[in-house]
């Protein structure tokens, strides 16, 4: 298994770079068959999924509990960050795993999961997984170490600045999704990280933080034999819960389809934000959506020569996600940007991109993928298998698979049939007014939102 692993990776990483420097030439990405890993369950549900790379000097362990910050309580967004920011409250933690483990720890909360990353010297894989294990079966939350964690949390999000593109990120996921988890950020807000308190945390660990609802990925350079008997001694007592979770939050309400115009007196441009609602991650379609923004990014910035710092992506979560374009143009020309890329949007929804459009897009997507080290990047293969129920794929071969006639089909889906859109533009409501009709929506500022009294409750203990 370990050379088809390192084939694949290096193969994949070199076609990457080769892409880069080819101009003009109609080349397919690797597309290789991703090394299936050796699959074992411990007795409390812990699924480890583990791939062998004889000689290798260093291990890669990768935990995911299976729970983000789609579960947020409503009105504390960044309760699920903030249990990730419990299991590891100590800097030298991280200081011990570099200097001592030759390695690196992380801790990341997104809206499906909790991913804890953890790497260092295959002679000291026992030593990590006792470090998990400790984070899990030992997590502090006490009131006085919640409190810290809480106020480091809001200490951190106070001193981040926001720039008028993070402000028109949030205002149109907002916008789009309402009180649904996905209007909110998921390591939360000032406001909302300051009405988290001890109760919320250990009744997030009691419903999430078990033994059935994670998997562990290890790659490296360990035997199989070692790898087990560490993992039974170590992480065999931590509990498996005792029910599942289901989703308690309503779907997100029809969208607004009014303009929202956010007042930034004496802004020289306008930052314009235009969504709609995307694909689950689990949906067949989610590959070409990533294709199909890098498209219309094309094509929008061709047709358009105003516009700065152009992005459109296609954010795919468990559930649905956010088709989303953005940038920044001057104030004046704020209504045409909008209409330039509504006009883009439909236009790919009724005729084929070209071949030569298809395959840019293919070479963009994969090339923002070759960041993360061969051993990381089979690790999220196979845990976004586990986590959304698809077959553990490499990117390439999803991409080549994707034809013209699919990516038509879905911009078909995504923005025909009176497809709801959200729109937001900040700048000078005094010089914007002027180019919108009167029904547009004009605030001062972004107002908080007032939970609805039927919004999620988490379920009461039977």
């Amino acid at each position: 298994m370990a050379q088809i692993i390192n084939k694949f990776t290096g193969y994949c990483l070199i076609t990457a770079l080769g892409l880069l420097l080819t101009a003009g030439g109609a080349s397919r990405v690797c597309a290789q068959n991703t090394p299936q890993p050796n699959r074992e369950r411990l007795l409390n549900g812990l699924t480890i999924l583990y791939g062998n790379r004889p000689g290798e000097a260093n291990v890669l362990l990768k935990l995911r509990v299976h729970s983000g910050a789609v579960f947020d309580l409503t009105g504390k967004a960044g309760t699920m960050s903030l249990l990730g920011d419990a299991l590891f409250p100590e800097s030298t933690t991280r200081e011990y795993v570099a200097e001592q483990l030759g390695g690196h720890l992380e801790v990341t909360t997104t809206f499906d999961a909790i991913d804890v990353s953890l790497s260092g010297k295959a002679s000291e894989l026992e030593r990590m997984i006792e470090l998990v294990r400790n984070a899990i079966l030992n997590l502090n939350l006490s009131a006085d170490s919640v409190t810290t964690l809480r106020e480091a949390r809001i200490k951190q999000l106070s001193e981040k600045r926001s720039s008028i593109s993070d402000i028109a990120d949030r205002t149109i996921a907002t916008r789009l999704f309402g009180l649904f988890p996905y209007g909110n950020p998921a390591e939360g807000t000032v406001e909302t990280v300051a009405k988290i308190d001890r109760a919320d945390l250990m009744l997030a660990r009691e419903r999430f933080l078990n033994a059935d609802n994670a998997t562990l990925v290890v790659i490296g350079g360990v035997e199989k034999t070692r790898l087990m008997r560490a993992a039974r001694q170590l992480l065999g007592s931590w509990q498996k819960g005792d029910r599942t979770v289901p989703a308690t939050f309503r779907q997100a309400a029809a969208v607004d389809p009014r303009v929202l115009m956010v007042d930034q007196a004496g802004a020289n441009n306008a930052e314009i934000r235009l969504a709609v609602r995307g694909l689950a991650r689990s949906d067949r379609d989610a590959a070409a959506a990533s294709l199909l923004a890098a498209i219309i990014k094309q094509r929008w910035q061709s047709a358009d020569n105003e516009i700065s710092s152009p992005m459109v992506v296609h954010e795919a979560h468990a559930l649905n996600g956010m088709f989303m374009l953005g940038g920044s143009v001057p104030t004046r020309s704020a209504a045409k940007a909008i209409s330039t890329a509504q006009g883009v949007m439909h236009a790919i929804a009724k005729e084929d991109p070209s071949m030569s459009e298809l395959e840019t897009a293919r070479e963009t997507v994969l090339i923002k993928s070759v960041s993360l080290s061969p051993s990381e990047s089979l690790a999220d293969v196979w845990l976004d298998g586990e986590s959304y129920k698809i077959p553990a794929s490499n990117q390439a071969d999803e991409l080549n698979r994707i034809s013209p006639a699919d990516i038509r089909r879905v911009a078909a889906r995504l923005f025909e049939d009176a497809a709801p859109q959200a729109i937001v533009v900040l700048g000078n409501a005094a010089e914007l007014k002027s180019q919108f009709d009167a029904k547009a929506e004009v605030r001062t500022s972004q107002p908080p939102i007032k939970p609805a009294a039927n919004s999620a409750v988490p379920p009461k203990k039977p």
